[in-house]
């Protein structure tokens, strides 16, 4: 299987590499990676290429990095212009959670979407907890899920999946429905010598939506969530 491998931390991100270590191990499958040169979370769905070009760098086997979001790496990874069209995209592991309200911000999730907008089935990975991750856990788990995950797939759609960031295993997987989330964010401004004023956002993420079935609640508990995303908004009556 072809798989194209991207994220929204950066190229050098540890669940990536790990992730695409493990997947091209026994030679099963054919990896390739175009992700972010450097930090690109909270981006959602951007893309640089529709304002001009992007630069690409080989970093490494089958790998390139990309000057643009992580929408663009999916864009130029289905253009066949570098790599072979993949079967199927991975977006992450990403550094901390994407739940609930999350994958409106997502630049994870944002990949996912891109890839499924194009009808190549995608999952977006996280681990979801805080400082230190559990990077070996979460890429050998991923590694030895990823068929079981693509059962989970439906056209139309992608998966967002989240793995608890705990020492151990998870306890199992859930599907669930993405839970409302609340941030304690707060703005604060400094003025710069030239009178200018610079605002810096500051806060943590809190976890919240505990209702049975929600992917928090799946997290809360030590299970993997996995929310079938639908490509497109649903308007309500």
């Amino acid at each position: 299987m072809k798989i194209l491998i991207t994220n929204d931390d950066g190229i050098d991100s540890p669940g990536l590499q790990k992730l695409a270590s493990l997947l091209r191990a026994g030679g099963k499958h054919k990896v390739f990676i175009i992700a972010p040169d450097t930090n690109r979370s909270g981006i959602s769905n951007a893309l640089s290429l529709i304002s001009g070009p992007v630069k690409l760098l080989a970093a490494g086997e089958d790998a390139w990095s990309c000057s643009g979001f992580p929408g663009d790496c999916v864009l130029i990874g289905l253009r066949e212009a570098i790599i072979e069209r993949p079967d199927i995209v991975i977006s992450g592991i990403n550094r901390g959670a994407n739940l609930g309200t999350d994958i409106i911000y997502s630049g994870t999730v944002a990949a996912a979407r891109q890839a499924s907008l194009s009808g190549i089935p995608s999952i977006a990975l996280s681990l979801a907890g805080n400082r230190p991750y559990n990077w070996d856990m979460a890429a050998s788990w991923s590694a030895e899920h990823f068929e079981e995950l693509l059962n989970f797939w439906k056209e139309g759609s992608f998966l967002n999946v989240n793995i608890p960031n705990s020492k151990g295993r998870p306890e199992g997987i859930e599907t669930t429905w993405p839970a409302p989330r609340s941030y304690s964010d707060y703005l604060k401004l400094v003025t710069a010598v030239d009178g200018s004023q610079w605002c810096f956002l500051y806060g943590e993420e809190q976890l919240a939506g505990s209702e049975p079935g929600s992917d928090c609640n799946a997290i809360s508990r030590n299970f993997v969530s996995i929310s079938i995303i639908h490509n497109f908004p649903t308007v309500l009556e």
